[in-house]
């Protein structure tokens, strides 16, 4: 299947060059281009792509608020955010993922880097490599959001303990296979956790159950996934 996907950018320069790229392969096609946040939103809803490509700085409406804004409806959940920012530890980076994006990407990214993460965020997967996110937990995550986060579901109380191990140790940037390694579990099983733990949690994806797991208070961001 051909994973459908809008960028949007107010460089008109690196929107083209974007979908030459991603019109070059067979599996992915550029279905619309937004300049700015307000057109994002709109084309977004009018395509329902599989992924946005969401530039963070944009005139009027920028990445963060159109972020917000596609997340909040239901009709769009299968759409997912993938943020693009010069700056990988930009604080509104973290305001994208509190907001439902993804991951994120560095626009000095390779070729075959961005094509491999579109397909990452289409499958539901989180684009958060371990490194990226502690830097992220530590410096804006796991603190208080004084613009408002929305509350988190009361549900975080329903997790088993093994979903709260398996989610605390997502939480840390470990994948499936380090999780099973590490718990003895097969890599199957733990997916399956992951799942329900997404599930109880409202979580759109990987990358929203890891925000949820530090602003809950699941996981503390100074301590490792194996205290």
């Amino acid at each position: 299947m051909t994973i459908r996907v809008l960028l949007a950018d107010d460089q008109a320069l690196l929107r083209a060059t974007f979908r030459i790229l991603i019109d070059s392969v067979p599996d992915l096609t550029v279905v619309a281009e937004a300049a700015d946040g307000q057109e994002a939103v709109a084309l977004t809803t009018t395509h329902r792509p599989d992924v946005v490509l969401m530039d963070i700085r944009m005139p009027n409406v920028d990445g963060v608020a159109a972020t917000a804004a596609i997340c909040a409806r239901p009709e769009l959940s299968d759409t997912h955010i993938l943020v693009l920012t010069t700056f990988e530890n930009d604080e509104n980076v973290a305001k994208a993922l509190r907001a439902g994006a993804s991951g994120f990407l560095g626009k000095g990214v390779s070729p075959e880097e961005l094509l491999s993460s579109i397909r990452t965020v289409a499958a539901g997967d989180a684009l958060l490599s371990p490194a990226a996110t502690r830097a992220l937990i530590t410096r804006f995550l796991a603190a208080p959001d004084t613009e408002g986060f929305r509350a988190l579901p009361r549900t975080i109380t329903t997790l088993t303990d093994r979903e709260r191990e398996v989610t605390g140790l997502a939480a840390y940037g470990l994948s499936n296979a380090e999780i099973a390694e590490q718990l003895v579990l097969s890599p199957l099983t733990v997916r399956s956790h992951i799942y329900r733990a997404m599930t109880k949690l409202h979580a759109r994806d990987r990358a929203q159950l890891v925000v949820a797991a530090y602003q809950s208070g699941l996981v503390q961001p100074h301590r490792g996934p194996h205290s």
